[in-house]
C-alpha cells in the first residue's frame, strides 16, 4: 500500500540517486563550484517553487515539520487559537499543540474539507490562523475562507499535505493562504519515502521558516552563522538522498494527475447511476483524483456496504478522524504541567470530547473510500484500484461495487 508516486519508481530516481551515491556527500549545503556537491535538495526546492508559482520554499524532513515550520514563521504560540477540522491528519492538530498554541475543531461539509459557515461559529478574540485541509486531495473552499481571514484580519496555513499538484480557480494549492505545507509522505501524491516543503511568497515568512527548520540559519547558508542566528530552531532537514528522489519523484507529478484523474473519471463514470450512492463534492475539478469517496444513506447502509467490499467507512480511519485520537481528546502532553492548555497566556477552558462534531461524524459514517491513486488502510482506501489499474481492473472494481450494492442498497 503507498500512493501513487511510489508506483512509478524508476530509472529517474535511480539516476538521482546515484549521481549522489557515487560521490559521498549527503548534507544538503555545500560549496556550488564543488563537483561532488550536487545540490538535489536546493534544486528540488527551486523547481517546486517555479512549479507551485511561489518565490521561496524550504524542504524539511516531513509534513508534521512543514505545518510546525508554517506556524513558526507566524509567530503562532501561547493564548493563540487555530481553527483546524476535525477529520485530518492527527498532525494538522499536533502541530498546534507544540507550538503550544490551542486547536479549535471545526466542522466539515460534504467535500470533506472544512466548512467555511463552522469557522464563523468558532472565531474568538484569540483566534489567529486557520489550517484549511486539503483532505485527500480535494481543494478546500479556499475563496470563502480568504475572505473570512481578511474580514478578520487571520492568518491562513494551507495544509496541502495530501494534495501536491492540485489547484484551485488557477491557483496551485498552498499559494493561495499566507503559507503552504507539504509531505512527501510513501502515502502522498509524490514521495521521498519522508519529507515535506514549504513555499510562500513572503521573504520574511521564508526566512522565519528556513530558520526554524535549521537551528536559526538564513536561508542558503553555506557554513557555520555563528553570531546570525535569527530565532531559536530545530533540525528538521532534508538530505540529498531524499532530496534525490523527491526532485524525480516532482518532475513526474503533471503525469501522475493526468493518469489519476483519467483513472477516476473511467470509475465514477462506471457507478455513477447506482440508486443510493453519492460522491463527496469536489471543490475544483483541479483536484489530485488520488481517491473517490462514496457518501451512503446512513450509517447502517455504509457499514454494511463497506464491509462486503472488504473496507471499512471513513469514520474509521485511524488517526484522521477525531474521535480517534484518544491522545489529542485527553490533552495528554509530555509534561505534567500540560502547557498550552494552562498557560496564562490562554487564560481559558477548552474540552475536547468524542462526537463533539455532529456533522462531521454524520457525514464520515456513511463515507466510503475507494482508492484511486492512493492505496491507504489508514485512510479507509484499501479496496480500489492504483495508478498502474488496466481498464479491465478499473471495471472489475466498479462491477464489485454494483454487486455490492445490489445486495445492500
Amino acid at each position: 500500500m503507498s500512493g501513487p508516486g511510489a508506483y512509478l519508481f524508476g530509472e529517474e530516481e535511480k539516476k538521482e540517486l546515484l549521481d549522489v551515491m557515487e560521490t559521498g556527500y549527503l548534507f544538503r549545503y555545500g560549496d556550488e563550484n564543488d563537483p561532488m556537491f550536487k545540490r538535489k535538495v536546493v534544486t528540488f526546492e527551486r523547481e517546486f517553487a517555479k512549479y507551485s508559482g511561489v518565490k521561496h520554499c524550504v524542504a524539511v524532513s516531513s509534513g508534521t515539520g512543514a505545518l510546525m515550520c508554517c506556524l513558526a514563521a507566524l509567530g503562532i504560540g501561547p493564548g493563540d487559537e487555530v481553527i483546524v477540522p476535525g477529520y485530518t491528519f492527527i498532525a494538522s492538530i499536533s502541530s498546534i499543540i507544540l507550538s503550544r498554541a490551542i486547536p479549535v475543531l471545526a466542522e466539515i461539509d460534504e467535500s470533506l474539507t472544512i466548512d467555511p459557515e463552522d469557522i464563523k461559529r468558532k472565531i474568538t478574540d484569540k483566534t489567529k490562523a486557520i489550517i484549511p485541509v486539503h483532505m485527500l486531495g480535494n481543494p478546500s473552499n479556499m475563496e470563502e475562507i480568504m475572505k473570512i481571514a481578511k474580514e478578520h484580519n487571520l492568518y491562513v496555513i494551507e495544509d496541502s499535505c495530501q494534495a501536491a499538484g492540485a489547484s484551485y480557480k488557477g491557483k496551485k494549492v498552498g499559494t493561495i493562504g499566507h503559507i503552504g505545507a507539504f509531505s512527501l509522505n510513501i502515502f502522498k501524491t509524490i514521495t521521498a519515502g519522508d519529507g515535506g516543503m514549504v513555499i510562500t511568497d513572503d521573504y520574511d515568512l521564508y526566512e522565519r521558516a528556513f530558520a526554524f527548520h535549521d537551528q536559526g540559519h538564513k536561508p542558503n547558508r553555506m557554513g557555520v552563522e555563528v553570531g546570525k542566528r535569527s530565532i531559536i530552531g530545530m533540525n528538521m532537514r532534508l538530505n540529498e538522498l531524499s532530496g534525490a528522489v523527491a526532485l524525480a519523484q516532482l518532475r513526474k507529478l503533471d503525469t501522475i494527475l493526468d493518469i489519476l484523474r483519467e483513472k477516476k473519471t473511467k470509475l465514477k463514470n462506471a457507478i455513477k447511476d447506482i440508486p443510493g450512492i453519492d460522491f463527496r463534492k469536489i471543490n475544483d475539478e483541479g483536484e489530485c483524483a488520488t481517491l473517490l469517496t462514496l457518501l451512503l444513506k446512513d450509517k447502517q447502509t455504509a457499514d454494511k456496504f463497506a464491509d462486503r467490499l472488504g473496507t471499512k467507512t471513513i469514520s474509521h480511519s485511524g488517526w484522521h478522524v477525531y474521535n480517534n485520537m484518544e491522545q489529542i481528546l485527553n490533552k495528554k502532553t509530555t509534561t505534567a504541567y500540560n502547557c498550552p492548555y494552562v498557560c496564562e497566556a490562554y487564560g481559558k477552558e477548552i474540552e475536547y470530547k468524542a462526537n463533539m462534531l455532529s456533522t462531521t461524524d454524520n457525514i464520515l459514517e456513511r463515507a466510503v473510500n475507494i482508492s484511486v491513486g492512493v492505496v491507504d488502510k489508514g485512510l479507509g482506501s484499501p479496496f480500489g484500484i492504483n495508478i498502474n489499474s488496466s481498464d479491465e481492473e478499473i471495471y472489475r472494481v466498479a462491477n464489485k461495487i454494483k454487486e455490492v450494492a445490489k445486495l445492500v442498497l
